[in-house]
């Protein structure tokens, strides 16, 4: 018993002291380590010495600095040999040599720009050729944008080249898709109005649309409507637009008649209102047009809001005076009754005036057919000399009808004339050439259902539609621009 609680005593061992041998080893080994430290230098305080003899010496930052404006200085003079003003680019960050830049500059100048285009926008000089400039090209290129329309697109909008393709680019092309723009058209409107490749879909773009279909521009016309004239993506509502249609409202159009205009021409939006629309609805007035025929002339020939109206109005005046005899007041009434007129060129009048007197016409008399029936002046000849020639030898009537009713030069010979009046003849019917002519075809079969031509029907048809004829003669101008009739084939005017 007392044994073990011995061996589980409390007290603990005494330690074992080191033997003298390895006392010794360990006095030798402090000592000689104190004295290589005492013979070694300190390596946190380098002498001048130790500094000459080191392999590689780091630049101060202040010579860095030297080294950095030393090349960006050869860089900018590089740029200013070019015409570019440096000092636009100072906050910019360049390449660090001038061989860098003139690679840059050499990249652009294949695209087709200039150094005036690179001075006018010097900030394309900072985007990378690699990270900005050949993605978006080839963005562009895949969309189906033309090569020889590059320099355009970039001088118009040089912004594109450092353009994000996701977050700037591809948003604008999906939303023209939306509006029904075909894939084909829509590289053919960013090179038209690259400007907006730089709008924000909430903003501009979306009011000037959600206004027009709002007047009664058909939604599935929006598409059309952007790609002949995607400018008006870019018209403030407020500023622009708005205020066109309501001065057209106060005019005489209806909403829905300003809306099937823009359809088909949707450029006129582009007519400055202040600068030309206002001043050209008071030449028309000026020049005889009566209010209430306003209407009438724009829907018509839009175009006559846009064009420098007041001088091609003196001018056309002189010339139907001098040559066709016709007083200002009838000058406003051949406006009315097609105001293409304005547009007519010198030769082409005075040709078809020369044919019609020709044709046995006093020139008194070619002046009242020309104020009834303006379209004379527009007509193809070849169709005036067939339908005359038809007229003389094979309809036995007195020229004086012609002078009543000019338009019989308007209708087709084998569609109209020569089918109606053999049917006439036959039936033995004795009609002047308004009630012949001056109807459709299904109201025409009607009046040969009975056996007499009632005297009341006679007088009702002696006018004939001139609205019609305009809008013939308009389409005839739109077919064939190169037109002998059109004024900028002949600009001779009479002083």
């Amino acid at each position: 018993m007392m044994k073990s609680l011995f061996l589980f005593s409390v007290h603990p061992k005494p330690p074992l002291l080191p033997s003298p041998n390895l006392r010794k080893l360990l006095r030798l080994h402090a000592s000689s380590a104190s004295t290589s430290s005492r013979s070694r230098p300190d390596r946190r305080t380098p002498g001048p010495a130790r500094a000459r003899q080191s392999l590689y010496a780091r630049p101060s930052l202040l010579a860095m600095d030297r080294d950095r404006a030393a090349r960006r200085a050869d860089v900018d003079a590089y740029l200013a040999s070019l015409g570019v003003d440096p000092g636009e680019l100072s906050g910019l960050e360049l390449p660090a040599t001038v061989d860098v830049m003139r690679e840059r500059v050499d990249f652009l100048r294949s695209l087709g720009l200039t150094p005036s285009d690179l001075a006018a926008y010097p900030l394309a000089l900072g985007c990378s050729v690699r990270k900005n400039m050949v993605p978006v090209l080839d963005y562009l290129g895949k969309l189906g944008v033309r090569r020889d329309e590059l320099p355009h697109l970039l001088r118009r909008y040089p912004q594109v080249l450092h353009a994000s393709i996701v977050v700037d680019l591809a948003p604008v092309v999906s939303y023209l898709q939306g509006l029904d723009v075909r894939p084909g058209d829509v590289p053919r409107v960013l090179e038209r109005y690259p400007d907006l490749l730089g709008f924000k879909l909430e903003g501009t773009i979306s009011t000037s649309v959600a206004y027009l279909v709002a007047i009664g521009v058909a939604r599935r016309r929006v598409g059309g409507v952007i790609t002949r004239f995607p400018e008006l993506l870019g018209m403030r509502v407020g500023k622009i637009i708005k205020p066109f249609v309501e001065h057209l409202q106060r005019i005489g159009l209806h909403r829905l008649a300003i809306a099937k205009i823009i359809e088909d021409k949707p450029y006129v939006l582009g007519f400055g209102l202040e600068e030309t629309v206002k001043p050209n609805i008071d030449a028309l007035l000026e020049f005889g047009v009566r209010n209430e025929s306003l209407p009438s002339i724009i829907i018509n020939y839009p175009d006559v809001l846009g064009i420098d109206l007041k001088e091609k109005l003196t001018a056309q005046q002189s010339l139907f005076e001098s040559s066709i005899l016709v007083t200002r007041d009838d000058f406003g009434r051949v406006i009315e009754r097609m105001p293409q007129a304005i547009s007519l060129g010198r030769a082409a009048v005075l040709k078809h005036v020369n044919f019609l007197t020709g044709c046995g016409f006093l020139l008194s008399q070619v002046s009242k057919m020309v104020v009834a029936c303006p379209q004379l002046l527009a007509l193809n000849m070849d169709i005036m000399r067939m339908n005359f020639d038809y007229f003389k030898n094979e309809m036995d009537r007195d020229l004086e009808e012609l002078v009543e009713f000019p338009a019989f030069f308007t209708y087709g010979l084998e569609s109209t004339i020569r089918y109606r009046h053999e049917i006439v003849a036959k039936k033995g019917f004795t009609c002047s050439l308004a009630w012949l002519l001056n109807c459709s075809d299904a109201k025409f079969d009607e009046r040969m259902k009975y056996d007499t031509i009632g005297v009341e029907e006679m007088e009702d048809d002696d006018s004939f539609d001139t609205n019609r004829l305009a809008g013939r003669a308009q389409d005839e101008y739109d077919e064939d621009e190169d037109s002998d009739y059109d004024d900028d084939t002949d600009d001779e005017y009479i002083e």
